[in-house]
């Protein structure tokens, strides 16, 4: 999409009779030194300052309101699309390591729904994009020639990885009955290893864009690339950026299967498909959550990327004129925290012998609000003069200390190791532990999150005790005791449970009302603050097109209120979800319906819910 971005924009080498605005902007970095590399290179394309600051009029549009709704549903369904393939070689990876034939059956057939809807939505993402295309060479016609002719080096490219991604994902897809013998199964899985692997190069060159017009490298201090396709590409926030866009791509595509599922469990009447979209739901909520334990962590990764290539930049995303933002996005990440871990306790109800632990369940949930009260507080609100005197300062003398990063830090890595101990013991509840080891192997445990969660916690309150340049660091000790946590303790369950005794079967289907519609809420969440901080990213450039090089001298060139942004986020979701779900009932139109598929997988004499069951306790 973005060669044709790029081609349609070089037709444009006059503008029309359009209102006129310009920019006196030069910079004073030499003509032929990278900005951010400084290296020599020999200018070969347009300075900033040479593109047209003429911008399009038209009664009753206002071009960054119409700009921004088709660039972010073309980036939810392009991270939608890519996240499906990911979702369905896990799934049929899975399935190929099932022993029982009925369970590989399952995954397998999982697995293929989703490539459904995936084929199909790729021709909307297309559409999508030819209609961003339009969009931008009618509306911001010189922007698109200085990026056109900055980025056409790498068009060949990103057109063929495009293409490429297409034919790989049609020939999956249509293989899949071909190739469903054992022997041929493992090389129609690695057609989906190779959709995947282009679809990650497609959003690295989709991402340069992004980044380059945050922190602008490869370029001179006009503006003119400088030769080396390396350091254009690579910009200080482009590997913070492809990580952080990599999982939320996961968590807005798993999200929205989720919400599909429980929006399906809620509406049924069977119990053989409450059952099926009970799993579903099961299923992929664990893979968001898989995305969304790291996801802070390559939140702070990117933010300490931006402070460092720009300070002033990421003062007014955190703590300036964005810092609002911020404190929405903080609630709603914890709103995500507190609903994966409710969804969690609501499971036990499918599972035999779970009353046991809804006690340590109710503990987690009170340290998890505990955690999120931190999470979220700012360090500053707005305030009267008689509120402020009464106060005493601007910041409360307790509660503002939970607004400060050193805080904040402690609280979101204390959430994850807590939602990592929910999981732990949800898959404890079915299990009677058999290793002669149990008693050891618990305390490890115990030692494991008890003395990784003090060290979080010490590293907050020492972090009020050292230079705020030093504080920062403490990210990154933090990260690390997390992910051993996490991983360490995930992997000892995991050791422990292997031989285990099953107390009893899974009753797919049994959950409460109360879960599914937090899992409802769950899935909205994560899509919301998707939007949020699509927002925030492209907002931290105030009045640049491309940073410090290009400015948007538009008509429409300023930083909408809160309540505006949150109301366009909020349109975006509604109108990406219900396309999404509308692809979903064409995937589904010229194929079984659902009660026909889950019959035919009843042919076989082990029932629905013992299969799912046998899934589930296999460890």
């Amino acid at each position: 999409m973005s060669l044709g971005v790029v081609l349609a924009g070089e037709l444009f080498k006059k503008a029309p009779a359009y209102a006129e605005s310009s920019s006196n902007y030069y910079s004073d970095s030499p003509a032929s030194s990278d900005i951010f590399y400084k290296t020599e290179g020999t200018p070969s394309g347009p300075s900033a300052q040479e593109m047209q600051t003429t911008y399009p009029v038209f009664q009753f549009i206002n071009n960054r309101v119409l700009v921004w709704l088709v660039t972010q549903q073309h980036t939810y369904f392009g991270g939608f699309v890519l996240a499906l393939p990911f979702f369905a070689v896990l799934l049929e990876f899975l399935g190929l390591c099932r022993r029982d034939p009925e369970s590989a059956r399952r995954y397998d057939g999982l697995a293929r729904d989703i490539i459904r809807v995936s084929v199909v939505s790729l021709s909307f993402t297309a559409l999508l994009g030819v209609t961003l295309v339009a969009v931008f060479v009618v509306l911001y016609p010189g922007f698109m020639k200085y990026m056109g002719s900055t980025f056409k080096s790498l068009m060949p490219l990103y057109a063929g990885v495009f293409v490429g991604v297409s034919s790989l994902l049609v020939v999956y897809y249509y293989s899949w009955d071909y190739l469903r013998s054992s022997g041929k199964k493992w090389v129609h899985m690695s057609i989906g290893v190779l959709v995947n692997a282009m679809g990650a190069v497609l959003l690295l060159s989709a991402n340069a864009w992004a980044s380059f017009m945050m922190a602008p490298s490869g370029v001179d201090g006009d503006g003119r690339f400088l030769g080396n396709v390396w350091h254009l590409l690579h910009s200080p926030l482009w590997n913070p950026l492809n990580t952080h866009r990599f999982l939320a791509d996961i968590m807005s595509g798993g999200a929205v299967v989720v919400a599909y599922a429980a929006y399906r469990f809620l509406t049924t009447r069977s119990e053989k498909e409450r059952a099926y979209y009970d799993w579903v739901g099961y299923v992929f909520i664990l893979v968001v959550v898989c995305a969304l334990l790291p996801m802070p962590i390559a939140g702070y990764w990117l933010m300490k990327a931006v402070f460092e290539f720009r300070a002033q930049m990421g003062i007014t995303m955190m703590g300036g004129l964005l810092s609002w933002m911020f404190v929405i996005q903080a609630i709603t990440v914890g709103v995500l925290f507190l609903g994966v871990n409710y969804y969690i306790w609501q499971s036990l109800g499918r599972v035999s012998g779970s009353e046991r632990f809804h006690p340590y369940f109710k503990a987690i949930i009170f340290a998890l609000m505990g955690c999120f009260i931190v999470w979220f507080t700012p360090h500053t609100i707005a305030m009267t003069p008689s509120e402020m005197k009464a106060m005493g300062a601007a910041q409360h003398p307790v509660i503002g200390q939970f607004g400060v990063m050193s805080a904040k830090n402690g609280a979101i890595n204390i959430m994850i190791c807590l939602t990592a101990l929910s999981y732990l013991l949800y898959r404890r509840a079915n299990h009677i532990v058999t290793v002669s080891w149990e008693r050891v192997g618990n305390i490890a445990l115990g030692a494991m999150f008890g003395l990784g969660m003090i060290n979080i916690v010490w590293l907050a309150i020492y972090g009020f005790y050292i230079p705020a340049n030093v504080r920062v660091g403490l990210s990154m000790p933090q990260g690390v005791t997390t992910a051993t946590v996490v991983i360490g303790g995930l992997f000892l369950n995991y050791v422990m449970l292997r031989g285990s005794k099953v107390r009893g079967p899974i009753a797919w289907g049994n959950i409460s009302i109360r879960g599914m519609v937090a899992l409802f809420g769950v899935a909205a969440a994560f899509t919301w603050v998707m939007g949020l901080m699509g927002y925030i990213r492209s907002a931290g450039r105030l009045g640049w097109h491309v940073n410090e090089l290009m400015q948007d001298v538009s008509p429409w060139s300023f930083t909408p209120a809160i309540g505006f942004a949150a109301k366009m986020v909020t349109v975006n979701m509604l109108l990406f979800w219900a396309s999404v779900f509308c692809m979903f009932w064409l995937s589904r139109r010229d194929y079984q319906t659902a009660d026909e598929r889950i019959e035919s997988r009843m042919t076989a004499s082990t029932p629905l819910v013992q299969s799912l069951s046998r899934e589930e306790t296999s460890v």
